[in-house]
C-alpha cells in the first residue's frame, strides 16, 4: 500500500507498511501511480507488456518541449526520452526489491500475539482536582465536575493509586503520572505530597517516576514554578492563542479573560526551562479556524514547544468544527508547515506537536497498533479514587473499572480495550496514516458513535492532513531546505 500526494512543491510517496519516505520528480510520481496501478498483486512487479504501457502514456503527457529540461533532453529529442522513462522504470522496479516500496504487511500477522500481551499499567491520570478557576465553554469536564461533583483528591487516595500503579507495572521500571483537572494547582499541597511519596518509593521498588502537570496557570507563582521545575518532567500550559482568542473561549467564572494574567507566567516558566519539557497548549474551535495565526502568536512570543489541536464538541455546540470546516483548516495546516519552513530558516525554528513525526524509528509496534493503551496500560484516577479508562471517560458509568481500594473489577472492559486496534476498526485498513494515529482516540469514538471500536471521522481526515505536512516538513529537512 502506498500513498502519494503533492505538498509546497514535493512529489512525495508514503510506502505504508515500511514507512519509507520516497521524494520524487514528477516523472516517476506518474509511474509509481501507473505501476501501483498495473503491478501483479503478489510480486508487486508489472509485465513488459505493461512496461510498455506505462512508456506510451508518460511519453505522451510529457513528450512536449517545456518538458525536455525535466528529462536533461534537447527538445524533440524523444528517443532520449523513451531511454529515459525505461530507467526511471528500472528504479521503481529496484525499490520494490529492495523492499521499500508496495513491501508487505507484517504487523497483521503479529495482531495476536499483540491481543494476548501480558496488561502491564504504565501510568495513570490522577484527577487531583474536580474543581476550576476558570469556566473554559468547550470543557469535556463541565469545569472540571465531569458530570459529578466537586472534589479534590485526598493525598489517601493519591497514595492508593500510585501504590496500585507500582503493585501493576510488573517488571517496567519507568512510570507516568499526570496531575490532572479540573486545575491540579488547586490542590497542590497534595500533588507535593504525592510526589515527595513517589520519590520515596522509586527506592524501594526499583521504579522510577515521570511526573507530569496540566495547568490553566492563574494560580502559577515562583513558588509553584521553581517546584514544577525540580519535579515536572513536563508541563502542559493551556491557553488557545491570541487574546481574543483566548479569553473568548477560557473566561474566569466572573467572565473575564485569563490571557492577561496567564501569558507573562508561562513566558517565564519557559525560559526558566530553557524552553524544553513543556508545551504550550491550546484548542481551536469554528470561532478561530484560522488558528495558525495563534501557532505564529505563540511563537513570536518565543515558545518553542507548541500544540494546537480542534476542539471534539458534538455538532450542536455553536464552536464545534464540522465537515465542510475540513477544507479551510487543511489550508491552516498548509499554511503553519510553510511558515515554520520559513522560521527555520530565520534560525527560530520552533516544535508544533502535530507535525512531531520519527521517520527513522518512531513508537514501537503495540504503539503504532493501539495508541495511547487507555484501559489496559494507562488509566484516570477521580479523586475519590475510581478508575476509568482515561480522563476523557471520566464520568460514564458503564465505563466504571475499579478503584483503588479493590482494584479492576471490570476486566471485561479492559479485554475491549486491549481488543482495540488498527486491525479491528474497519476504517483503518485502508488509511495510509493508520501507523502514525495508531487507529485514533477511543474516547473520541465513543462521543461519535457510541462504540470504542470505530473512528471519528473529522478526526481522521484532519489527522491525514497533519501527517502529510509533518512528511513535507521532514522532506524539506532531508533535501537540505532550511
Amino acid at each position: 500500500m502506498i500513498h502519494q500526494y503533492k505538498n509546497n512543491g514535493y512529489n512525495i510517496v508514503l510506502d505504508v507498511n515500511s514507512g519509507m519516505i520516497h521524494v520524487v520528480d514528477d516523472v516517476a510520481y506518474d509511474i509509481i501511480a501507473l505501476f501501483d496501478k498495473l503491478r501483479d498483486t503478489k510480486t508487486h512487479m508489472v509485465s513488459e507488456k505493461d512496461k510498455e504501457t506505462i512508456v506510451a502514456e508518460i511519453f505522451n503527457k510529457y513528450n512536449k518541449p517545456e518538458y525536455a529540461e525535466l528529462f536533461e533532453i534537447e527538445p524533440g529529442n524523444y528517443d532520449e526520452m523513451k531511454s529515459a522513462i525505461q530507467e526511471s522504470i528500472l528504479d521503481v522496479e529496484q525499490l520494490v526489491k529492495d523492499g521499500a516500496l508496495f513491501t508487505e504487511d507484517i504487523y497483521e500477522n503479529y495482531i495476536n500475539e499483540f491481543k494476548n500481551r501480558e496488561t502491564v499499567v504504565k501510568a495513570l491520570c490522577l484527577h487531583i482536582a474536580h474543581d476550576c478557576n476558570l469556566a473554559c465553554r468547550y470543557c469535556f469536564a463541565e469545569e472540571g465536575e465531569y458530570h459529578g461533583h466537586r472534589e479534590l483528591m485526598s493525598y489517601e487516595v493519591g497514595k492508593r493509586a500510585l501504590d496500585f500503579l507500582i503493585a501493576n507495572s510488573g517488571n517496567r521500571r519507568n512510570l507516568e503520572v499526570d496531575f490532572f483537572g479540573g486545575e491540579p494547582l488547586m490542590n497542590f499541597e497534595v500533588v507535593k505530597e504525592l510526589v515527595k511519596y513517589g520519590r520515596e518509593q522509586e527506592k524501594l521498588h526499583n521504579k522510577k517516576f515521570r511526573f507530569t502537570l496540566t495547568t490553566n496557570g492563574i494560580l502559577l507563582d515562583n513558588e509553584v514554578e521553581e517546584f514544577l521545575n525540580k519535579e515536572m518532567s513536563n508541563v502542559v500550559l493551556s491557553i488557545d492563542g491570541r487574546k481574543e482568542v483566548n479569553d473568548l473561549m477560557r473566561p474566569s467564572r466572573n467572565g473575564k479573560g485569563s490571557y492577561d494574567i496567564i501569558i507573562p507566567k508561562f513566558i517565564k516558566l519557559a525560559e526558566d526551562r530553557n524552553q524544553t519539557n513543556y508545551y504550550v497548549r491550546g484548542t481551536f474551535t469554528r470561532n478561530n479556524l484560522d488558528f495558525s495565526e495563534d501557532v505564529k502568536h505563540f511563537a513570536e512570543l518565543g515558545f518553542k514547544q507548541i500544540s494546537v489541536e480542534p476542539v471534539v464538541s458534538l455538532p450542536e455546540e455553536s464552536y464545534s468544527i464540522r465537515e465542510e470546516d475540513i477544507p479551510k483548516i487543511c489550508q491552516e495546516y498548509d499554511k503553519l508547515a510553510k511558515y515554520m519552513l520559513k522560521k527555520k530558516k530565520e534560525g527560530k525554528d520552533f516544535n508544533f506537536f502535530h507535525f512531531m513525526i520519527d521517520l527513522s524509528g518512531g513508537p514501537c509496534v503495540a504503539k503504532r497498533l493501539s495508541g495511547c493503551g487507555s484501559g489496559t496500560e494507562y488509566l484516570a484516577v477521580t479523586p475519590w479514587g475510581d478508575f476509568y479508562p482515561c480522563h476523557q471517560f471520566v464520568g460514564e458509568t458503564e465505563y466504571l473499572m475499579g478503584n483503588v481500594y479493590e482494584g479492576i473489577k471490570r476486566t471485561d472492559l479492559r479485554e475491549d480495550f486491549k481488543q482495540c486496534n488498527v486491525y479491528s476498526k474497519e476504517k483503518c485498513k485502508k488509511c495510509f496514516a493508520r501507523f502514525y494515529c495508531s487507529g485514533g482516540c477511543a474516547a473520541n469514538s465513543y462521543k461519535f458513535q457510541g462504540q470504542i471500536d470505530d473512528t471519528y471521522d473529522i478526526g481522521c481526515e484532519l489527522q491525514r492532513k497533519r501527517v502529510e505536512c509533518a512528511i513535507m516538513l521532514k522532506a524539506a529537512e532531508a533535501v537540505g531546505e532550511e
